[in-house]
């Protein structure tokens, strides 16, 4: 069912693209890259060989990556493609 200017199917196309988008977001997130920093890169305190073994290209520390995980993140409105409705208003 269509709604406005939207044609068949549209919304699900969108709610599919948003999903497809937080999913390579995250995966993206997961795998660091380059060299494991023997120092954390915000304390400047050693980080545990085994922590540079167990995740390669590690920048931080376990209490800095512990810190910046509970901040909250700021992300985009789920319309960021812009449907024809909303560049209407």
């Amino acid at each position: 069912m269509a709604g406005g200017w939207a044609r068949d199917g549209a919304v699900q196309e969108q709610i599919d693209a948003s999903i497809e988008d937080e999913l390579m977001r995250m995966q993206s997130m997961r795998k660091p890259v380059g060299e494991s920093r023997t120092h954390c890169a915000e304390c400047d305190e050693p980080i545990p060989e085994a922590r540079q073994r167990a995740i390669p290209g590690v920048k931080l520390c376990i209490d800095c990556q512990m810190e910046r995980d509970a901040r909250p993140v700021q992300r985009g409105g789920i319309n960021r493609r812009g449907s024809k409705d909303s560049q209407l208003k």
